[in-house]
């Protein structure tokens, strides 16, 4: 927590954190309309705060926040910029934009965004049509460009969306660890303690608390090691999916797997049964480093465990095998008999999620065009979005066609991205440039504008977590001439004469994403900033009962 010097002025509100997109439960100490002090909201299982978080007041009010738009006045890659009004920003931009579009096609303008701009509204409103998840922008899909791309490309859709989907026809957002319930948690290839939002670092603490045991597979012995007592296995990096395979080997060796499961609701066992034999656990030892005593140990561990479940995330999903990796181990713990049962991989149910309206949706308009489709054509269907690696090679070599035109959206391909100086010339090529951040990032050096946005405690939206809904009220009033990213992307659209496909001030997108749930703001307000939605009693198994097809009938 981090109190101000006058803590005996302050005034606490209750109020959602504006750090990441988290929306963690917190309270705010106010003085003179200044936020000066964050602590977690204890009165609530969301209140919880990160190391960020507590930090909170020093990124509001820091020497380096950007304070008003600004245009280049010196050359790329210098920070040589000088002060214009938002108008002025809009003028510049809208210009450039459109002499791109005649000389080029709508197809060279293109925008990309990163964990800066995935606050939910944003995300709500402004997400490509059909498609399930997705932090990229669809602002240009009227413009006539196909190339929206993002920080997507870099991780969470291996994890989150094809791996599970292809593996078991669910996406992540359907798809719980239930870390309560469990006897065995197995962290692989993540650090919750260095995690925002906290939130599953809480729980493993919790559940070490009450005697349930941890295991850590990470090549490095983290935080989460020493905060929760866990037993380490270092693995070396990359050789994850050996080590999955490894364990099913076992498993399906020594009869540990669920035969029924493995017989009636599995395609292509007997493949899998096949392949596993290249990796005996002398053979994955040599592969992991890790021991086959320790793989033979993990097998009969997780298959006799009441209750075992994975808590992954990057460490799989960064290396030319995670999805395979992922893929892996999620069939290791289905094999196991850990897939939808109390303390295992949890199937949400049905209808669990709070219904927004993205009716403001809008799809693009020729995916096919979009750059990089034929090298990643599974990524951007799943997507609708383009693979953000096609921006070095349409820039530089013009293939299959040159995008000359860029907006950054909350994020820093400088910084993200391997290879730099490659990016670094990318940026330098383009002839013209947008970046909208709270800070002048690296990007920003090649940018001709420059645009601030707000924190999310300077902006009225919502959040949702599974059935619930909050408001996400303003706390303090924006730092300079600030602007909320979501208004700048609803003016952007007006101004390129499409600003009638999305609601353009705070309270029409929040009575937007609200229409069709039964609630109105006003409601929402009544009830405390807050309302939660029935939730079915959950079932398990699912698959045996039809509850996880839209058929209903059984099967994944």
């Amino acid at each position: 927590m981090r109190v101000s010097t006058s803590s005996d002025k302050l005034e606490w509100k209750s109020a959602l954190c504006g750090i990441c997109p988290a929306g963690c439960w917190v309270k705010v100490g106010i003085n003179n309309g200044k936020l000066e002090a964050i602590k977690a909201d204890e009165e609530h299982p969301l209140g919880m705060i990160c190391r960020r978080g507590e930090h909170a007041p020093e990124m509001i009010y820091s020497k380096d926040r950007l304070l008003w738009p600004m245009k280049r006045k010196g050359p790329k890659g210098m920070l040589e910029f000088e002060r214009i009004t938002w108008d002025e920003a809009y003028d510049i931009t809208f210009k450039n934009l459109l002499k791109i579009k005649k000389e080029s096609g709508p197809e060279a303008v293109s925008i990309y965004t990163g964990r800066g701009a995935f606050e939910l509204s944003l995300c709500d409103m402004f997400q490509p049509k059909g498609v399930a998840v997705s932090s990229a922008s669809n602002i240009l899909f009227p413009f006539g460009s196909p190339n929206t791309m993002g920080v997507g490309a870099l991780c969470y859709v291996s994890f989150a969306m094809i791996a599970p989907h292809v593996t078991m026809g669910r996406m992540l957002i359907n798809m719980f660890t239930d870390m309560e319930n469990a006897e065995l948690l197995l962290v692989w290839g993540a650090n919750p303690a260095t995690d925002s939002p906290p939130l599953d670092m809480y729980r493993l603490e919790a559940a070490a608390k009450r005697g349930a045991e941890v295991m850590v597979i990470d090549p490095r012995r983290t935080e989460t090691v020493q905060r929760t007592g866990a037993q380490w296995i270092s693995i070396r990096p990359g050789s994850d999916c050996a080590l999955a395979l490894s364990i099913i080997h076992v498993m399906i060796e020594e009869d540990l797997f669920d035969e029924d499961f493995a017989e009636n609701w599995c395609h292509g066992f007997e493949e899998l049964k096949q392949y596993v034999q290249h990796f005996p656990p002398s053979a994955a030892e040599t592969i992991t480093g890790v021991p086959a005593e320790t793989i033979e140990y993990l097998a009969g561990r997780i298959s006799r465990a009441n209750g075992a479940c994975p808590v992954m995330y990057t460490g799989l999903e960064y290396s030319n095998s995670g999805i395979q990796a992922i893929r892996a181990v999620l069939t290791l713990f289905a094999l196991a008999g850990q897939l939808d049962v109390p303390g295992g991989i949890g199937l949400a149910m049905k209808d669990s999620h709070f219904p927004i309206n993205r009716s403001c949706n809008q799809k693009n308009p020729n995916l096919d065009k979009a750059v990089a489709r034929q090298k990643f054509p599974i990524y951007s269907n799943y997507r609708g979005e383009s693979h953000a690696s096609g921006l070095v090679t349409s820039v530089l070599s013009g293939e299959p066609y040159r995008i000359r035109g860029l907006i950054v959206h909350g994020a820093s391909l400088l910084t993200s991205w391997p290879q730099t100086p490659l990016w670094r010339k990318t940026l330098s090529e383009l002839d013209f440039m947008v970046c909208i951040d709270r800070q002048m990032t690296a990007d920003a050096a090649y940018a001709d504008v420059v645009l601030p946005a707000t924190t999310m405690f300077e902006i009225e939206s919502y959040m949702t977590y599974g059935p619930i809904f909050r408001l996400r009220e303003k706390v303090i009033e924006p730092v300079g001439e600030a602007r909320n990213d979501y208004l700048i992307m609803a003016e952007l659209a007006n101004r390129l004469g499409y600003g009638d496909l999305y609601p353009q001030t705070e309270d029409e997108m929040i009575r937007q994403a609200l229409k069709g749930s039964g609630y109105s703001p006003e409601e929402v307000k009544e009830a405390g900033g807050w309302v939660q939605m029935e939730s079915s009693v959950m079932e398990y198994k699912k698959w045996e009962k039809g509850g996880l097809r839209d058929d209903e009938k059984p099967g994944f």
